[in-house]
């Protein structure tokens, strides 16, 4: 399990001493908990673990950005760091050739045509993608691969 695994390697980090290791793990354990409390439960299945570790990834892009902008390069390769030890526990991402082959497919099914069928489009792609894509870049695609059509 995912949760256990992220718990495991925090312990290991503690004992190697890997600060930023432990500050990432010790954020991510916490938001984990916070999870666990605000739904009840005692264990949070595979894919909760994974939408909290791409929620946490996707605030490390905007600091990234924002100390990029601010001119703060030590913050901003300090946020790369972090951000690389979460997609460590992130499913591989799919290609943008295997994405526009679910879309392609999802397309034919659909039977979308124009822009106006992206809504259809996207709802059949986005269970197929989950977790392993980008909702923006899958967002883009379609509109893309539905220009293309009109």
């Amino acid at each position: 399990m995912l949760e256990e695994k992220i718990f495991n390697d925090y312990k290991q980090a503690l004992k190697n001493k890997e600060t930023l290791r432990v500050s990432t793990l010790r954020f991510l354990r916490a938001s984990i908990s916070n999870a666990l409390i605000e739904k009840r439960k005692k264990n949070l299945d595979d894919s909760e673990v994974i939408g909290l570790i791409k929620k946490q990834a996707k605030q490390r892009q905007d600091s990234i950005e924002q100390f990029k902008k601010g001119n703060r390069q030590d913050l901003a390769d300090k946020e790369t760091a972090e951000l690389e030890i979460l997609k460590s526990y992130l499913p591989a991402e799919l290609s943008a050739e295997e994405i526009k082959k679910i879309i392609d497919e999802a397309v034919s099914e659909a039977q979308a045509a124009t822009a106006q069928d992206t809504g259809k489009v996207m709802k059949l792609v986005m269970p197929r993608v989950a977790g392993k894509a980008d909702g923006k870049l899958v967002s883009e695609l379609v509109r893309s691969r539905l220009a293309k059509a009109e």
